[in-house]
C-alpha cells in the first residue's frame, strides 16, 4: 500500500482535494480548468492506485469516504510541501537564494568582500557566502577542480586552459615603512631604495613576491630578503617594528595595523597587480553566483573611483 500511494501524481492529488472541497465534480473541473470527464479520470486513477474508494456519489451529491477523509490532510500536506519546494527552487533560479563558494587572495577578501557582502545582503538576504582565503595558485586550483564557484586572484603562470580570468581592478604597489622613518616624509620613492635597506619579503608562494622579485631583479638591485613572512599582516608588523621596509599592493594594507605604518608611492617603474575573477569555462553558474559577481564588480569600480 505504501509503494502505490507514492505513485499518485500532483494533478491527481489536486483533483481529489478540489472534489473534497466543492463536493461537486463539475465545479471542481471548472476550478482545475479541465473538462469534467478529465477530472473524473484523475480521481478514478487515484482510487485505482490506492485500491480504495474516495468518494460516494449519489443523486444528492458527493461525500468523502473514510479513505477519502484520511487522504485529504495527507494530500494537503504533500501539495503544500511540493509548492514550498517549487518556491524555493524558483527563488534559487532567480538568484534570491543559494550559496556562493568564493576562494580569494587574503588581501582581496579583506578589501572587497565585506562591502560586497553588505551590498548583496540588502538585495539578496537569502544568498549565503562561503569564503576561503588562499594563495593565488590555490585559488586557481580550487576553481579548476570545481571546489570554488569563483576565485578572486591574479592570473598565474601556466594558467589552466579551462579557467577563465576576467580583469576586475589594478592596484599599485607602495613602500611601507615605520611612521618615524625618514622615508615616511616622502611623497614617492624609487625601487632602488630597497637595495640599501633591510627588506621584509612576502612568502615565495605569494602573488606579491612574484611582482617584487621581477621588478627588483630587472633593476639589478635585488636585495637580500632579511625577513620572509607568508602572512602579509606579519610583514606589516615586522615593518612597524622597525626591522625593515617592504613593497606591498595597496589592498594588502587592509590586513595590517597601519597606525604605526606609512605607505609611500613607488615609481620607476610603477608596479601594479591585476586582480580578476576566475571561473571554469565549462561550468554553468547559478543566478546567485552571477548576482554576486555583478555586485563585486560594482564594489570594485567604486573602490577604483574612490582612489
Amino acid at each position: 500500500m505504501t509503494s502505490t500511494r507514492l505513485t499518485l501524481t500532483i494533478s491527481e492529488l489536486e483533483a481529489v482535494l478540489l472534489v473534497a472541497e466543492t463536493r461537486n465534480f463539475r465545479m471542481a473541473a471548472e476550478h482545475a480548468h479541465v473538462s469534467q470527464p478529465a477530472l473524473s479520470r484523475r480521481v478514478q486513477a487515484a482510487e485505482h492506485k490506492l485500491n480504495a474508494k474516495l468518494f460516494d456519489r449519489d443523486k444528492h451529491g458527493v461525500a468523502l469516504t473514510d479513505a477519502g477523509t484520511e487522504l485529504v490532510p495527507i494530500a494537503q500536506r504533500m501539495l503544500s510541501e511540493f509548492r514550498d519546494s517549487l518556491s524555493d527552487l524558483s527563488e534559487f533560479i532567480a538568484g534570491r537564494r543559494g550559496s556562493v563558494n568564493i576562494w580569494a587572495l587574503p588581501s582581496v577578501a579583506a578589501a572587497l568582500l565585506p562591502a560586497t557582502a553588505r551590498a548583496l545582503q540588502q538585495s539578496h538576504p537569502q544568498v549565503r557566502l562561503v569564503i576561503q582565503a588562499a594563495s593565488a595558485r590555490q585559488v586557481t586550483q580550487a576553481v579548476a577542480e570545481g571546489k570554488a564557484d569563483l576565485g578572486i586572484s591574479v592570473a598565474i603562470a601556466n594558467q589552466p586552459a579551462d579557467v577563465m580570468f576576467t580583469p576586475l581592478l589594478k592596484e599599485n604597489f607602495v613602500l611601507i615603512c615605520p611612521v618615524d622613518d625618514p622615508l615616511a616624509r616622502k611623497k614617492r620613492v624609487d625601487w632602488t631604495v630597497f637595495a640599501s635597506r633591510p627588506f621584509v619579503a612576502s612568502g615565495p608562494a605569494s602573488s606579491i613576491r612574484l611582482v617584487t622579485d621581477r621588478i627588483l631583479a630587472a633593476s639589478g638591485r635585488m636585495p637580500d630578503a632579511n625577513y620572509v613572512a607568508d602572512n602579509i599582516s606579519v610583514v606589516g608588523a615586522m615593518v612597524a617594528a622597525g626591522v625593515g621596509v617592504a613593497a606591498v599592493p595597496e589592498l594588502a594594507l587592509r590586513l595590517m595595523d597601519t597606525t604605526r605604518l606609512r605607505s609611500v608611492a613607488l615609481h620607476t617603474p610603477a608596479a601594479t597587480r591585476e586582480i580578476g575573477i576566475l571561473v571554469q569555462k565549462r561550468r554553468s553558474l547559478s543566478a546567485a553566483v552571477l548576482r554576486f559577481m555583478e555586485t563585486l564588480q560594482q564594489v570594485s569600480a567604486g573602490i577604483i573611483d574612490g582612489k
